[in-house]
Protein backbone atom coordinates (compact mmCIF):
# COMPACT_ATOMS: atom_id res chain seq x y z
CA UNK A 1 0.00 0.00 0.00
CA UNK A 2 1.25 3.51 -0.84
CA UNK A 3 2.21 5.75 2.07
CA UNK A 4 0.56 9.16 2.44
CA UNK A 5 3.73 10.85 1.16
CA UNK A 6 3.84 8.62 -1.91
CA UNK A 7 0.15 9.24 -2.63
CA UNK A 8 0.69 13.00 -2.47
CA UNK A 9 3.74 12.82 -4.74
CA UNK A 10 2.00 10.52 -7.20
CA UNK A 11 -1.01 12.83 -7.43
CA UNK A 12 1.20 15.91 -7.83
CA UNK A 13 3.35 14.54 -10.62
CA UNK A 14 0.50 12.73 -12.37
CA UNK A 15 -1.18 16.12 -12.70
CA UNK A 16 1.88 17.45 -14.50
CA UNK A 17 2.13 14.41 -16.75
CA UNK A 18 -1.58 14.46 -17.61
CA UNK A 19 -1.11 17.82 -19.31
CA UNK A 20 0.70 15.98 -22.10
CA UNK A 21 -1.31 12.77 -22.29
CA UNK A 22 -2.34 11.33 -25.65
CA UNK A 23 -3.82 8.00 -26.63
CA UNK A 24 -1.37 5.11 -26.72
CA UNK A 25 -1.60 4.83 -30.50
CA UNK A 26 -0.49 8.47 -30.90
CA UNK A 27 2.50 8.29 -28.61
CA UNK A 28 6.03 8.08 -29.97
CA UNK A 29 8.41 5.52 -28.52
CA UNK A 30 12.07 5.90 -27.63
CA UNK A 31 14.54 3.13 -28.55
CA UNK A 32 14.37 2.07 -24.89
CA UNK A 33 10.57 1.57 -24.91
CA UNK A 34 10.61 -2.25 -25.09
CA UNK A 35 13.32 -2.35 -22.43
CA UNK A 36 11.18 -0.19 -20.12
CA UNK A 37 8.22 -2.52 -20.59
CA UNK A 38 10.28 -5.64 -19.87
CA UNK A 39 11.61 -3.98 -16.69
CA UNK A 40 8.05 -3.28 -15.52
CA UNK A 41 8.09 0.45 -16.13
CA UNK A 42 4.70 2.14 -15.72
CA UNK A 43 4.36 3.84 -19.09
CA UNK A 44 2.58 7.19 -19.43
CA UNK A 45 2.24 9.84 -22.09
CA UNK A 46 4.50 12.88 -21.77
CA UNK A 47 5.12 15.51 -24.47
CA UNK A 48 3.80 13.08 -27.09
CA UNK A 49 6.05 10.21 -26.00
CA UNK A 50 5.48 7.02 -24.02
CA UNK A 51 7.88 7.10 -21.08
CA UNK A 52 8.17 5.39 -17.67
CA UNK A 53 6.87 7.34 -14.69
CA UNK A 54 8.16 4.71 -12.23
CA UNK A 55 9.45 1.14 -11.85
CA UNK A 56 8.17 -1.62 -9.54
CA UNK A 57 11.34 -2.02 -7.46
CA UNK A 58 11.17 1.46 -5.91
CA UNK A 59 8.35 3.79 -4.91
CA UNK A 60 8.47 7.38 -6.09
CA UNK A 61 9.97 8.56 -2.79
CA UNK A 62 12.49 5.70 -2.71
CA UNK A 63 13.59 6.44 -6.29
CA UNK A 64 13.94 10.13 -5.51
CA UNK A 65 16.03 9.47 -2.38
CA UNK A 66 18.12 6.84 -4.17
CA UNK A 67 19.15 9.43 -6.77
CA UNK A 68 20.42 11.66 -3.96
CA UNK A 69 22.73 8.90 -2.64
CA UNK A 70 23.37 6.42 -5.47
CA UNK A 71 22.87 6.43 -9.25
CA UNK A 72 19.67 6.62 -11.29
CA UNK A 73 19.21 6.26 -15.04
CA UNK A 74 16.54 8.34 -16.80
CA UNK A 75 15.50 7.93 -20.43
CA UNK A 76 15.52 11.44 -21.94
CA UNK A 77 15.67 10.35 -25.56
CA UNK A 78 12.55 12.41 -26.26
CA UNK A 79 14.65 15.58 -26.06
CA UNK A 80 15.50 17.40 -29.30
CA UNK A 81 19.22 17.10 -30.17
CA UNK A 82 20.60 19.48 -32.81
CA UNK A 83 23.96 20.31 -34.36
CA UNK A 84 24.57 23.84 -35.67
CA UNK A 85 27.20 23.95 -38.44
CA UNK A 86 28.95 26.64 -40.48
CA UNK A 87 31.53 29.38 -39.89
CA UNK A 88 28.79 31.76 -38.69
CA UNK A 89 27.27 29.24 -36.26
CA UNK A 90 28.17 31.27 -33.15
CA UNK A 91 26.85 34.52 -34.60
CA UNK A 92 23.65 32.77 -35.62
CA UNK A 93 23.18 31.07 -32.25
CA UNK A 94 23.57 34.39 -30.45
CA UNK A 95 20.83 35.81 -32.68
CA UNK A 96 18.30 33.34 -31.24
CA UNK A 97 19.43 32.61 -27.65
CA UNK A 98 20.68 34.82 -24.80
CA UNK A 99 23.92 32.92 -24.05
CA UNK A 100 27.40 34.32 -24.56
CA UNK A 101 28.31 31.50 -26.95
CA UNK A 102 31.35 33.37 -28.24
CA UNK A 103 33.00 33.24 -24.81
CA UNK A 104 32.47 29.52 -24.25
CA UNK A 105 35.67 27.52 -24.17
CA UNK A 106 35.82 24.50 -26.51
CA UNK A 107 33.81 21.54 -25.19
CA UNK A 108 31.98 23.58 -22.57
CA UNK A 109 28.41 24.80 -22.45
CA UNK A 110 25.65 26.49 -20.50
CA UNK A 111 21.94 26.66 -19.88
CA UNK A 112 20.34 29.29 -22.09
CA UNK A 113 16.98 30.65 -23.22
CA UNK A 114 15.39 31.00 -26.64
CA UNK A 115 13.54 34.31 -26.41
CA UNK A 116 10.96 36.00 -28.62
CA UNK A 117 10.83 39.64 -29.71
CA UNK A 118 8.64 40.61 -26.74
CA UNK A 119 11.06 39.11 -24.20
CA UNK A 120 9.11 35.90 -23.55
CA UNK A 121 10.80 32.52 -23.21
CA UNK A 122 10.16 30.20 -26.17
CA UNK A 123 12.15 27.45 -24.44
CA UNK A 124 15.13 26.79 -22.22
CA UNK A 125 17.98 24.80 -23.74
CA UNK A 126 21.54 23.58 -23.25
CA UNK A 127 24.19 24.73 -25.74
CA UNK A 128 27.74 23.37 -25.99
CA UNK A 129 30.61 24.51 -28.20
CA UNK A 130 32.21 21.37 -29.60
CA UNK A 131 35.91 21.33 -30.46
CA UNK A 132 34.84 19.29 -33.51
CA UNK A 133 33.58 22.50 -35.14
CA UNK A 134 29.86 22.64 -34.40
CA UNK A 135 27.45 23.67 -31.66
CA UNK A 136 25.41 21.04 -29.84
CA UNK A 137 21.92 22.17 -28.76
CA UNK A 138 19.46 20.19 -26.63
CA UNK A 139 15.86 21.43 -26.31
CA UNK A 140 12.77 20.27 -24.43
CA UNK A 141 10.64 17.56 -26.01
CA UNK A 142 7.42 19.43 -25.33
CA UNK A 143 8.73 22.35 -27.37
CA UNK A 144 10.56 20.32 -30.03
CA UNK A 145 8.21 21.07 -32.93
CA UNK A 146 7.92 24.81 -32.28
CA UNK A 147 11.64 25.11 -31.45
CA UNK A 148 12.70 23.39 -34.64
CA UNK A 149 10.28 25.43 -36.77
CA UNK A 150 11.48 28.65 -35.11
CA UNK A 151 15.17 27.80 -35.50
CA UNK A 152 14.78 26.65 -39.11
CA UNK A 153 12.93 29.87 -39.98
CA UNK A 154 15.65 31.99 -38.39
CA UNK A 155 18.31 29.84 -40.10
CA UNK A 156 16.68 30.40 -43.49
CA UNK A 157 16.64 34.16 -42.84
CA UNK A 158 20.30 34.05 -41.83
CA UNK A 159 21.25 32.10 -44.93
CA UNK A 160 19.34 34.63 -47.03
CA UNK A 161 21.45 37.41 -45.55
CA UNK A 162 24.64 35.57 -46.52
CA UNK A 163 25.48 33.77 -43.27
CA UNK A 164 27.16 30.36 -43.45
CA UNK A 165 25.03 28.29 -41.09
CA UNK A 166 23.04 25.04 -41.18
CA UNK A 167 20.96 23.06 -38.67
CA UNK A 168 21.12 19.26 -38.44
CA UNK A 169 18.77 17.17 -36.32
CA UNK A 170 21.16 14.68 -34.74
CA UNK A 171 20.12 11.39 -36.37
CA UNK A 172 19.69 8.01 -34.71
CA UNK A 173 20.85 9.00 -31.23
CA UNK A 174 19.23 8.41 -27.87
CA UNK A 175 19.91 10.37 -24.70
CA UNK A 176 20.11 9.00 -21.17
CA UNK A 177 20.70 10.93 -17.94
CA UNK A 178 22.83 9.12 -15.36
CA UNK A 179 22.41 11.05 -12.12
CA UNK A 180 23.62 10.79 -8.54
CA UNK A 181 26.77 11.20 -6.43
CA UNK A 182 28.15 7.78 -7.41
CA UNK A 183 27.88 8.44 -11.16
CA UNK A 184 31.59 9.04 -11.72
CA UNK A 185 32.72 5.92 -9.89
CA UNK A 186 30.25 3.76 -11.82
CA UNK A 187 30.89 5.28 -15.25
CA UNK A 188 34.66 5.32 -14.82
CA UNK A 189 34.63 1.52 -15.00
CA UNK A 190 33.69 1.77 -18.68
CA UNK A 191 35.78 4.81 -19.68
CA UNK A 192 39.55 5.00 -20.18
CA UNK A 193 39.82 8.81 -19.80
CA UNK A 194 39.83 10.40 -16.34
CA UNK A 195 36.27 11.57 -15.59
CA UNK A 196 37.49 13.59 -12.61
CA UNK A 197 38.68 16.13 -15.21
CA UNK A 198 35.22 16.41 -16.79
CA UNK A 199 33.60 19.25 -14.86
CA UNK A 200 30.02 20.54 -14.76
CA UNK A 201 28.81 21.61 -18.21
CA UNK A 202 31.90 20.15 -19.90
CA UNK A 203 31.45 17.63 -22.71
CA UNK A 204 33.63 14.99 -24.38
CA UNK A 205 33.46 12.33 -27.07
CA UNK A 206 34.42 9.08 -25.39
CA UNK A 207 33.92 5.34 -25.75
CA UNK A 208 31.84 3.94 -22.90
CA UNK A 209 32.40 0.17 -22.70
CA UNK A 210 33.41 0.43 -26.35
CA UNK A 211 30.30 2.37 -27.40
CA UNK A 212 31.00 5.76 -29.04
CA UNK A 213 29.18 8.41 -26.98
CA UNK A 214 29.08 12.10 -26.15
CA UNK A 215 29.24 12.44 -22.36
CA UNK A 216 28.22 15.79 -20.88
CA UNK A 217 28.47 16.59 -17.15
CA UNK A 218 25.02 18.04 -16.50
CA UNK A 219 21.49 17.01 -15.55
CA UNK A 220 18.11 18.05 -14.21
CA UNK A 221 18.24 16.73 -10.66
CA UNK A 222 20.64 19.04 -8.81
CA UNK A 223 23.01 16.09 -8.34
CA UNK A 224 26.31 15.31 -9.98
CA UNK A 225 25.76 13.30 -13.12
CA UNK A 226 26.03 13.11 -16.88
CA UNK A 227 23.87 12.99 -19.96
CA UNK A 228 25.03 10.50 -22.57
CA UNK A 229 24.16 10.77 -26.25
CA UNK A 230 24.44 7.24 -27.63
CA UNK A 231 23.58 5.53 -30.95
CA UNK A 232 20.00 4.22 -30.93
CA UNK A 233 21.10 0.69 -31.75
CA UNK A 234 23.41 0.51 -28.71
CA UNK A 235 21.45 2.36 -26.01
CA UNK A 236 19.95 -0.82 -24.51
CA UNK A 237 23.43 -2.35 -24.39
CA UNK A 238 24.73 0.71 -22.54
CA UNK A 239 21.89 0.76 -19.99
CA UNK A 240 22.26 -2.98 -19.36
CA UNK A 241 25.98 -2.53 -18.80
CA UNK A 242 25.43 0.35 -16.36
CA UNK A 243 22.86 -1.58 -14.34
CA UNK A 244 25.06 -4.67 -14.22
CA UNK A 245 28.21 -3.10 -12.75
CA UNK A 246 26.71 -1.99 -9.44
CA UNK A 247 23.67 -2.57 -7.27
CA UNK A 248 23.69 1.19 -6.68
CA UNK A 249 22.46 1.80 -10.25
CA UNK A 250 18.67 1.89 -10.58
CA UNK A 251 16.21 2.83 -13.32
CA UNK A 252 14.10 5.91 -12.59
CA UNK A 253 11.11 7.59 -14.18
CA UNK A 254 9.43 10.90 -14.79
CA UNK A 255 7.91 11.11 -11.31
CA UNK A 256 11.24 11.19 -9.49
CA UNK A 257 12.74 13.41 -12.18
CA UNK A 258 10.09 16.06 -11.56
CA UNK A 259 10.35 16.09 -7.76
CA UNK A 260 14.16 16.12 -7.97
CA UNK A 261 14.23 19.15 -10.30
CA UNK A 262 11.75 20.98 -8.05
CA UNK A 263 13.96 20.46 -4.99
CA UNK A 264 16.85 21.82 -7.07
CA UNK A 265 14.83 24.92 -7.98
CA UNK A 266 14.89 24.11 -11.71
CA UNK A 267 12.13 25.29 -14.03
CA UNK A 268 9.72 23.04 -15.92
CA UNK A 269 8.80 24.65 -19.22
CA UNK A 270 5.06 25.17 -19.50
CA UNK A 271 4.68 25.32 -15.73
CA UNK A 272 7.31 27.73 -14.42
CA UNK A 273 8.32 29.52 -17.64
CA UNK A 274 6.64 30.13 -20.98
CA UNK A 275 6.28 32.77 -23.69
CA UNK A 276 4.47 35.11 -21.29
CA UNK A 277 7.36 35.22 -18.78
CA UNK A 278 10.65 37.06 -19.22
CA UNK A 279 14.08 36.11 -17.86
CA UNK A 280 13.74 38.95 -15.34
CA UNK A 281 10.43 37.66 -14.01
CA UNK A 282 11.69 34.06 -14.01
CA UNK A 283 14.83 34.98 -12.00
CA UNK A 284 16.99 33.76 -14.89
CA UNK A 285 18.98 36.91 -15.67
CA UNK A 286 22.12 34.99 -14.68
CA UNK A 287 21.88 33.29 -18.10
CA UNK A 288 22.63 36.65 -19.79
CA UNK A 289 26.27 37.79 -19.54
CA UNK A 290 27.43 41.38 -19.12
CA UNK A 291 28.53 41.45 -22.76
CA UNK A 292 25.12 40.34 -24.05
CA UNK A 293 23.34 42.75 -21.69
CA UNK A 294 25.44 45.66 -22.90
CA UNK A 295 25.06 44.74 -26.57
CA UNK A 296 21.28 44.25 -26.31
CA UNK A 297 21.51 42.08 -29.42
CA UNK A 298 19.35 39.05 -28.50
CA UNK A 299 15.62 38.71 -29.24
CA UNK A 300 13.51 40.79 -26.85
CA UNK A 301 16.60 42.51 -25.41
CA UNK A 302 14.95 45.92 -25.28
CA UNK A 303 12.00 44.65 -23.24
CA UNK A 304 14.14 42.45 -21.00
CA UNK A 305 16.84 45.03 -20.25
CA UNK A 306 14.35 47.85 -19.69
CA UNK A 307 12.56 45.61 -17.19
CA UNK A 308 15.84 44.63 -15.53
CA UNK A 309 17.08 48.22 -15.21
CA UNK A 310 13.75 49.75 -14.13
CA UNK A 311 13.67 51.57 -10.79
CA UNK A 312 11.80 51.04 -8.60
CA UNK A 313 11.52 47.34 -9.30
CA UNK A 314 8.02 46.09 -10.03
CA UNK A 315 6.09 43.22 -11.56
CA UNK A 316 6.14 39.52 -10.73
CA UNK A 317 9.11 37.29 -9.82
CA UNK A 318 9.61 33.52 -9.57
CA UNK A 319 10.28 32.53 -5.96
CA UNK A 320 10.40 29.56 -3.63
CA UNK A 321 7.66 29.04 -1.05
CA UNK A 322 7.21 26.54 1.77
CA UNK A 323 3.60 25.87 2.78
CA UNK A 324 2.59 24.57 6.21
CA UNK A 325 0.37 21.49 6.54
CA UNK A 326 -0.88 21.25 2.91
CA UNK A 327 0.99 20.76 -0.40
CA UNK A 328 0.71 23.57 -2.94
CA UNK A 329 -0.38 22.77 -6.50
CA UNK A 330 -0.10 24.67 -9.79
CA UNK A 331 -2.57 27.57 -10.03
CA UNK A 332 -3.26 27.76 -6.30
CA UNK A 333 -3.43 31.45 -5.29
CA UNK A 334 -0.71 32.98 -3.12
CA UNK A 335 -2.02 35.57 -0.65
CA UNK A 336 -0.42 38.18 1.56
CA UNK A 337 -1.17 38.21 5.27
CA UNK A 338 -4.15 40.50 4.63
CA UNK A 339 -5.71 37.90 2.33
CA UNK A 340 -5.14 39.73 -0.95
CA UNK A 341 -4.00 37.64 -3.94
CA UNK A 342 -0.37 38.50 -4.74
CA UNK A 343 0.66 35.56 -6.88
CA UNK A 344 0.15 31.98 -8.09
CA UNK A 345 1.91 28.65 -7.64
CA UNK A 346 3.40 27.11 -10.78
CA UNK A 347 4.92 23.90 -9.34
CA UNK A 348 4.40 22.24 -5.98
CA UNK A 349 5.05 18.97 -4.18
CA UNK A 350 5.98 17.43 -0.85
CA UNK A 351 9.80 17.28 -0.72
CA UNK A 352 11.18 13.81 0.09
CA UNK A 353 14.47 15.32 1.30
CA UNK A 354 13.41 18.39 3.27
CA UNK A 355 10.07 16.92 4.44
CA UNK A 356 8.40 20.23 3.58
CA UNK A 357 5.68 21.25 1.11
CA UNK A 358 7.77 23.14 -1.44
CA UNK A 359 6.50 25.29 -4.29
CA UNK A 360 7.62 27.61 -7.04
CA UNK A 361 5.38 30.61 -7.54
CA UNK A 362 5.22 34.01 -9.16
CA UNK A 363 4.52 36.77 -6.66
CA UNK A 364 4.51 40.55 -6.73
CA UNK A 365 8.03 41.97 -6.42
CA UNK A 366 7.39 43.47 -2.97
CA UNK A 367 7.06 39.94 -1.48
CA UNK A 368 10.37 38.43 -2.71
CA UNK A 369 12.45 38.92 0.45
CA UNK A 370 13.38 35.67 2.19
CA UNK A 371 11.28 35.08 5.28
CA UNK A 372 8.31 37.08 4.03
CA UNK A 373 5.12 35.58 5.51
CA UNK A 374 2.51 34.59 2.94
CA UNK A 375 -0.51 32.31 2.64
CA UNK A 376 -1.62 29.74 0.08
CA UNK A 377 -5.24 29.02 -0.68
CA UNK A 378 -5.90 25.29 -1.00
CA UNK A 379 -9.48 24.91 -2.22
CA UNK A 380 -11.55 26.74 0.44
CA UNK A 381 -8.86 26.75 3.14
CA UNK A 382 -5.91 29.06 3.63
CA UNK A 383 -2.55 27.81 4.99
CA UNK A 384 0.48 29.76 6.25
CA UNK A 385 3.48 29.93 3.93
CA UNK A 386 6.91 31.54 3.83
CA UNK A 387 9.04 32.85 0.99
CA UNK A 388 12.38 30.96 1.00
CA UNK A 389 15.53 30.80 -1.08
CA UNK A 390 16.00 28.22 -3.82
CA UNK A 391 17.27 25.59 -4.29
CA UNK A 392 15.24 23.92 -1.55
CA UNK A 393 17.82 21.11 -1.41
CA UNK A 394 21.54 22.00 -1.80
CA UNK A 395 22.87 21.13 -5.25
CA UNK A 396 25.84 18.85 -5.81
CA UNK A 397 27.26 19.91 -9.19
CA UNK A 398 30.83 18.82 -9.97
CA UNK A 399 32.70 22.09 -10.40
CA UNK A 400 36.45 22.72 -10.73
CA UNK A 401 38.30 23.30 -7.45
CA UNK A 402 38.60 26.98 -6.51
Amino acid sequence: MLSAANRLLLRSHTQILSKSLASASELKKTPLYDYHVVQGGKMVGFAGWSLPVSYPDLTHVQSHLHTRKGVSIFDVSHMLQLHIHGKDRVKFMESVIVADVESLAPDTGTLSLITNDTGGIIDDCIVHKSSAGFLNLVCNAGCADKDLAHLMERCSEAQGSGMDVAIEVKPNHSLIAVQGPLTQSVLQQGVSSDLSLLYFNHTALVDVWGIPCRVTRCGYTGEDGVEISVPDDRVVELVEKLTSVSDEVKLAGLGARDSLRLEAGLCLYGNDIDETTTPVEAALMWTISKRRRAARDFPGAGVIMDQFEAKPKSGKRRVGIVVEKAPGRPHYPVLNTDGAVVGEITSGSPSPCTKQNICMAYVDHKYIKNGTPLQVQVKKKVFPATKVAMPFQPTNYYNPPK
